[in-house]
């Protein structure tokens, strides 16, 4: 995730390389708690899959996000932790649930590390997640999408990826978080490989979660148990 401002500058998560205010100190120099000129990002592939690409996706396609709506909320959730809670910052899947939405669960990669993740999920809720992203200028996304890859790999099948080049999204986050290291909220271009797959079905599944942007490759190895439907 390449940061502008005070945060984790060439990190990503599950393929999150971002230009974001306050995840370090990153290319612009400028100190934790300033807005940013643009935001970058890397994170993850989004891909959708319907049950007859896997036997582990319920029928029925549920509602999905569309490419703005997504990115702004993914980023806003994945920054609305401190580290020592954060999702990205996660080591084994034990703060995974943490301000998840109603209506989607989201999955969050690394910092530029492998990690392996036991999460929950819950019952008819469709899961969302990037491979590779990222949050800056059209520049910055047109630079990036050249060199982007990841593989989402639901237990043993490929899911397809949508690629988003370049999307106007907001992004808030809480102070001191990981991702944006800031509570502004700010405006950018989101842009990368995102996956939608509608709701699994009960019991456990295994995802494998790949991202590359440049130099920069992250990876989660996701044991998701989804409860039966009460």
């Amino acid at each position: 995730m390449k940061v502008r401002g005070g945060g984790r500058a060439g990190l990503v998560v599950v393929g999150l390389a971002a230009v974001l205010v306050g995840c370090g100190r990153g290319d612009g120099g400028e100190e934790a708690g300033e807005a940013p000129e643009s935001a970058s990002a890397s994170a993850s592939v989004s891909a959708s899959a319907s049950a007859s690409e896997s036997a582990s996706v319920s029928s029925a396609e549920q509602g999905r996000l569309a490419p703005d709506v997504l990115q702004s909320r993914w980023w806003s959730w994945a920054a609305s932790e401190p580290e020592s809670t954060n999702p990205v910052a996660d080591e084994d899947g034990g703060d995974c649930a943490r301000n998840q939405p109603k209506d989607v669960w989201f999955l969050a990669g690394t910092f530029g590390t492998r990690a392996q993740r036991s999460c929950p999920v819950p019952a008819g809720v469709p899961v969302a997640f990037p491979l590779v992203n990222r949050i800056g200028g059209l520049e910055d996304c047109a630079l990036f999408m050249d060199g982007v890859d990841g593989s989402a790999v639901l237990d043993g099948r490929k899911v397809k990826a949508d690629v988003y080049r370049d999307e106007a999204v907001t992004v808030e986050g809480v102070a001191s978080n990981p991702v944006t290291g800031t509570d502004q909220t700010f405006e950018g271009t989101g842009c990368g490989l995102w996956v939608q797959l509608p709701a699994l079905k009960s019991g456990v599944h295994s995802l494998k979660i790949r991202g590359t942007a440049g130099d920069f490759a992250t990876g989660v190895d996701y044991t998701l148990t989804v409860a039966a439907a009460s």
